[in-house]
């Protein structure tokens, strides 16, 4: 389970870090004394347009974020219910993880037609460890 659980740790990471583009971007386009203030005015009504990538970063991060709770929920429950065949369960930890990276880069870089089934392998590795959950409840 120590895989299972460092690779919960490395999408928590992730999640924090798919953050940071779209701030970044932000804080660029509304200067950093403007940024640390808060806000522009008038804002919400009025504010400069984030660059389509920026948008982009934090449609990635915040589609990570409702992603996460399932993760969590199925390694959790893996922890404390599966006696046996935790390769299986470290092996779609990874798979979410790495399918996650390959979402968030493709959706920020605006490839086409990459973007859906990389969120879906994702769900797909979920679902995988919850299967071996289920397994295990008698």
């Amino acid at each position: 389970m120590e895989t299972a659980y460092l690779y919960l740790a490395l999408s928590g990471v992730l999640t924090v870090l798919l953050w940071t583009p779209y701030i970044l971007a932000r804080m660029v386009l509304w200067g950093v004394p403007t940024f640390l203030n808060n806000y522009p005015k008038g804002y919400p009504a009025e504010q400069p347009e984030p660059p389509l990538w920026a948008q982009r970063s934090h449609r990635a991060h915040l589609n990570l974020v409702e992603t996460m709770p399932a993760f969590i929920a199925v390694i959790v429950a893996a922890g404390s219910i599966v006696q046996n065949n935790f390769d299986a369960i470290a092996l779609w930890a990874q798979v979410f993880f790495y399918s996650r990276i390959a979402h968030a880069l493709v959706y920020i870089l605006g490839i086409p037609y990459l973007r859906t089934p990389s969120y879906l392998i994702s769900w797909a590795a979920i679902l995988m460890i919850g299967v071996q959950v289920a397994g295990q409840v008698n």
